[in-house]
């Protein structure tokens, strides 16, 4: 009777192996592919955001440049405002605040540059530019 059960038992030991087998590696390979089929790559995330980063940077560089300059200074000091303080809260805005602020700087320095705007109008700018940053700092 014993040799009629040690068969018996290896082939459920098999069985059993196979069947752990089979469970164990589909799941390895699901996960795999799973990780495979993601719609954005760990690196093309990364990337996205290192581009954001370096965007807010510039815009922030942008803004900042254009109310250092004298007129600007002069003009926020006319305004009652501190250069400084509007200067370091300029980080703290919103990047969709910031690129328009950055676009709109640009665009006055180049048409002031340029001669066509004048001192008065680039102060204007200037001010409104400030008013923003306060409203967008204040809410």
């Amino acid at each position: 009777m014993k040799p009629s059960i040690l068969p018996h038992l290896l082939l459920r030991g098999i069985a059993c192996a196979v069947l752990a087998f089979l469970l164990v590696n589909p799941a390895a390979g699901v996960a795999q592919a799973s990780a495979q089929d993601h719609l954005v790559s760990p690196q093309a995330l990364q990337q996205q955001v290192q581009r954001a980063s370096e965007t807010r940077q510039q815009n922030i560089r942008t803004v900042t440049d254009f109310l250092s300059t004298p007129i600007a200074e002069h003009a926020i000091r006319d305004a009652h405002y501190d250069p400084l303080q509007v200067r370091t809260a300029i980080p703290t805005l919103s990047d969709q605040e910031l690129a328009n602020l950055a676009a709109r700087s640009a665009d006055a320095q180049q048409k002031f540059a340029a001669g066509y705007i004048g001192q008065g109008l680039l102060t204007l700018i200037i001010v409104c530019i400030v008013i923003i940053i306060i409203v967008a700092i204040v809410h």
